[in-house]
């Protein structure tokens, strides 16, 4: 089968599930640059970065109740500072259904020296919910980036619960609702959240978590860039004012306060739940209609409508062993961009081999649209370029 080389491309063809793309509009040169080459502790800095965690509350709809800071380290630091700061006062459980659920657990388990209850599921599924043990801390991804599988709902999620709930939500922030009153810890990052630049994370603290800190000193060192309680072994509350747990960057502070704003501009938590819904639906669409391509997740309640992460159905490929697939899936990602039509799409490294678009509220619907008939052409093409 001969397919014809599409004549439209889409106008942002940045489909990476992180770094994701930057916010319509972005330009680099409408960032305000006042401040770089200043201090990190200067008064005018300091409040910068207050800003910046004002305005995220806002458009996040965090409540009051939480306590808001950054981490060095992006969402993988914000996990790690809430894992080494927090666990070990009672029996803990990981939820891990992705890539990223298994690194929490492989950390609490060996970095920690704890023995967690492990909760697992396979690529595209959920594990059984209700075996969630809630007198124990719970950590879980509210949305797994690499396998496109969600909680469907925060139902799951006991209120009167002992123990806390740890809630790496970086693919979901901005995207899914989030229900604050039984989350203890939210953590998010910029460059997956609204398209900002990497290497800062978000922690949003109950004020649960914040009696933990204050009530548990660990036995164990903890490095200063996960440390966030200060020389009293309390909750170091100078974070939630924009204090920096080291040295940030000013500039990528900058790239958020630009992010938050438009976030803000066109209509909030709303809206960008909605261009998030938009763009998903419209490559499902495209999905159910595509007899090559299916969902990782086969039940569609707990399919992302971020991270959308796909399998290959058709038997030319389904036939072949993994090493052929992941083969395949190189050709078909150097096709597309050589075209310039759609950029990084490969799934993640450990996934099966796949399509993963990002859907999050920065993409444009029409260019989710545009992308699809660009995907069919790259399928044929790397087909009949297969080796033999």
């Amino acid at each position: 089968m001969t397919i014809q080389k599409p004549d439209v491309r889409p106008q942002r063809p940045w489909f990476s599930s992180g770094p994701t793309a930057k916010r319509p509009g972005y330009s680099l040169a409408g960032l305000p640059h006042g401040l770089l080459g200043r201090g990190i502790r200067a008064p005018e800095v300091v409040e910068r970065f207050a800003h910046g965690l004002r305005l995220t509350r806002e458009v996040l709809e965090v409540p009051e109740s939480h306590v808001m800071l950054y981490t060095p380290g992006s969402d993988t630091g914000a996990v790690e500072a809430a894992l080494w700061g927090m666990l070990g006062a009672r029996p803990a459980q990981v939820v891990a259904f992705e890539n990223f659920g298994l690194t929490w657990l492989a950390d609490v388990k060996d970095h920690l020296g704890l023995e967690p209850e492990a909760l697992t599921a396979p690529w595209g599924e959920l594990p059984d919910l209700s075996k969630v043990d809630w007198s124990r801390d719970v950590v879980f991804p509210w949305n797994g980036t690499t396998s496109g599988v969600r909680v469907p709902d925060g139902d799951w999620i006991a209120d009167d619960r002992q123990g806390l709930a740890i809630c790496d939500a970086t693919s979901a922030a901005f995207a899914m609702p989030l229900p604050w009153d039984k989350l203890d810890v939210v953590t998010f990052s910029f460059q997956k959240a609204l398209g900002g630049e990497a290497g800062i994370g978000v922690m949003a603290l109950s004020p649960r978590a914040v009696e933990r800190l204050d009530s548990y000193r660990p036995e164990r060192a903890i490095p200063k860039v996960l440390r966030i309680t200060d020389g009293k072994g309390r909750f170091d509350r100078s974070l939630a004012d924009g204090a920096a747990i080291n040295t940030f960057s000013i500039l990528t502070i900058e790239d958020w306060i630009d992010a938050l704003e438009w976030a803000r501009s066109v209509g909030g938590l709303a809206e960008l739940i909605r261009r998030t819904d938009a763009n998903s639906a419209a490559l499902a669409e495209w999905v159910e209609r595509t007899d090559w391509i299916d969902f990782l997740p086969e039940r569609p309640e707990i399919r992302s409508t971020t991270s959308v992460c796909l399998k290959f159905v058709d038997p030319r490929l389904t036939a072949l062993d993994e090493k052929a697939q992941k083969a395949f899936v190189t050709r078909f990602k150097a096709l597309l961009e050589g075209e310039g039509a759609v950029f990084d799409m490969e799934p993640h490294r450990n996934a099966p081999p796949g399509l993963r678009l990002w859907c999050g509220c920065t993409v444009e619907t029409s260019d989710v649209v545009a992308a699809t008939p660009w995907l069919e052409w790259a399928f044929e093409t790397a087909l009949q370029s297969s080796p033999e």
